[in-house]
């Protein structure tokens, strides 16, 4: 009978859920999520970036939807609301800017938005763009780093994080999402776009759109670093993320348009809120100690046991 308990003891074990508490953690330069392969890729596309008949004009048509999807869900945690200026009074981080092709339309949306990047030549194009109109001179800001290197000088800064065709093309995700969670504020928001990795993806996001169509330039996407949304669901939840929804996206190369789809076997939009207060989960000791305290009391109260106690 005590073999047979502690053998559940075990499997209750087994089953504790160990949860990380990402709040605790401090990050380190040398934690870098930066490929400089990928760097040494978009800085030879560092010019074309305001082409939107280009190379990135798939990325200028995506506005039409990854703009709404940050704007609509922001503004559902928001209780003021400014005609015209829906996001005003909101600090967005908008991770991997590139040339600033959504910083821009955020922050024409009243938000006051930094652009970060580690490819110098991108955010001199961005800066050089952003200048020409004096209001979205004032809004945004940007810099020349990755997300690591900022996170002791923001921490819990921003009401939102955006990473929009960032996620795969950095070498440490988990990293990259835990630096997320540091600069949030409670309650703040992280929005991603990336490539669920599936065969279809690779048929149609490397060989089709790299090496048949030119959609995008080739050696862009690396199959190997797309993330499904289980996967990417499997390392937000566990670092204080709680994922609110995910979306499908279809780009049709003949219309140069995108659209919402129920499939998210290729492209997908993810939001993600970060918790308000830091929970204190069930500590391993404490969960076992409660899962097998009624089983030694049924194995205490059997009439073999109690014999053996007598004795």
């Amino acid at each position: 009978m005590w073999l047979r308990s502690y053998r559940m003891a075990f499997s209750c074990l087994t089953r504790v859920k160990i949860y990380r508490s990402p709040w605790k953690r401090s990050y380190s330069t040398s934690q870098t999520t930066i490929d400089t392969k990928e760097v040494k890729n978009f800085l030879a596309l560092a010019h074309k970036w305001w082409d939107e008949y280009g190379k990135f004009a798939a990325l200028h048509s995506m506005n039409d939807l990854r703009v709404p999807f940050i704007r609509d869900n922001l503004l559902k945690t928001s209780a003021n609301h400014y005609p015209g200026k829906p996001l005003s009074g909101m600090k967005i981080l908008d991770v991997g800017c590139g040339g600033g092709l959504l910083t821009e339309p955020l922050g024409r949306l009243g938000a006051s938005v930094v652009g970060i990047d580690p490819v110098a030549e991108n955010i001199k194009i961005a800066q050089h763009h952003k200048s020409f109109d004096p209001v979205l001179d004032k809004r945004i800001q940007y810099k020349v780093c990755s997300l690591e290197e900022i996170v002791d000088e923001s921490a819990e800064l921003f009401d939102a994080v955006v990473a929009s065709e960032v996620v795969e093309h950095v070498i440490n995700l988990e990293t990259f999402i835990q630096c997320c969670y540091q600069v949030l504020k409670p309650g703040g928001s992280l929005f991603i776009t990336t490539i669920n990795k599936t065969q279809l993806s690779y048929a149609l996001g490397i060989v089709f759109s790299e090496q048949i169509a030119g959609i995008v330039p080739k050696g862009t996407h690396t199959w190997e670093k797309f993330v499904s949304p289980e996967k990417l669901e499997s390392i937000l939840e566990p670092n204080g993320l709680s994922v609110e929804t995910v979306a499908g996206m279809i780009y049709n190369p003949f219309s140069g348009y995108w659209h919402w789809s129920e499939n998210t076997s290729l492209n997908y939009a993810a939001h993600a809120v970060r918790s308000r207060t830091p929970e204190h989960p069930e500590s391993v000791e404490s969960a076992l100690k409660r899962k097998t305290e009624p089983l030694h009391a049924s194995a205490s109260g059997s009439p073999s046991v109690r014999e053996e106690q007598k004795n």
